[in-house]
């Protein structure tokens, strides 16, 4: 798979989330093919570029592009809410190289500072829930939760511990949560996007369904925002308090609605 050709100039930038917003396991294709119709339209109409803002890993995401039988490639990737990704000549991803070394050196610093709260932290989880903690390669740490108001638990009870830290943030999603840091997150991703194609934040459209989309629907990273109707209350709220799109339609048929709407 490639891009398609790029348009004369970018005025506009398109960040969609996938799992929820685009993508539905239950629907055949899983990202409808009316999408890319509409992809095609606005890049050519609205000299738009589309890219994915997920918290999924890279690798993950280039298999959902297969599941969901992409046509072509977007134009960028921002993967695990953090890592940016531009495609090549060949379709092959390629780092950002600045941002993502950048990220994962102040990560790194971040929890290596954390320690001993982060011990605090995993002993309350522990002690009062049933939740599952993860450390892995390129995650140093993270929640499942058994269910989502387990989950809700956990994120009140961990913000006063973790306010101790002002740099520690997190990123949520149903019973998954993903310990990172507060400059590395879906808006300010969405933001060096927007200043590697040189466009301010009000030329961003941005649509998401859930926790951790909260800040790239923000009006400092886009100037035009939606959600799905499958979308979370708090997002859901979030959109309608700053006059955004909340769709009738639900996961990629309301990106469709969305994109309509704000490029008809």
């Amino acid at each position: 798979m490639r891009t398609l050709d790029p348009p004369v100039a970018v005025r506009t930038i398109l960040s969609f989330d996938f799992d929820g917003t685009l993508h539905h396991p239950a629907d055949d294709p899983p990202v409808p093919a009316e999408f890319f119709d509409e992809i095609r339209r606005v890049r050519e109409n609205h000299g738009a570029v589309w890219g994915i803002n997920t918290g999924r890993s890279m690798p993950h995401m280039v298999e959902g592009f297969l599941e969901s039988r992409f046509p072509f490639l977007p134009d960028w990737v921002v993967a695990r809410e953090r890592e940016i990704y531009f495609p090549n000549a060949f379709g092959r991803w390629i780092a950002h190289p600045e941002w993502n070394s950048r990220c994962e050196k102040d990560i790194l610093k971040l929890f290596k500072n954390a320690r001993k709260l982060m011990k605090t932290i995993r002993a309350e989880v522990d002690e009062h829930t049933g939740a599952q903690w993860i450390e892995m390669d390129g995650e140093p740490a993270g929640i499942i939760s058994r269910t989502e108001e387990e989950m809700e638990w956990i994120s009140a009870h961990i913000t006063p511990i973790a306010a101790a830290i002002p740099e520690l943030a997190w990123q949520r999603n149903s019973i998954y949560l993903r310990f990172g840091h507060r400059d590395y997150q879906k808006g300010t991703s969405l933001a060096e996007i927007a200043r590697h194609y040189e466009l301010e934040a009000s030329r961003c459209f941005a649509t998401g369904d859930s926790h951790n989309d909260v800040e790239m629907l923000d009006a400092a990273y886009s100037g035009m925002a939606a959600c799905p109707a499958n979308a979370v209350n708090a997002i859901r709220e979030k959109v309608l308090s700053r006059q955004g799109f909340v769709c009738a339609a639900t996961h990629g048929a309301g990106a469709v609605e969305a994109l309509r709407h704000y490029f008809p």
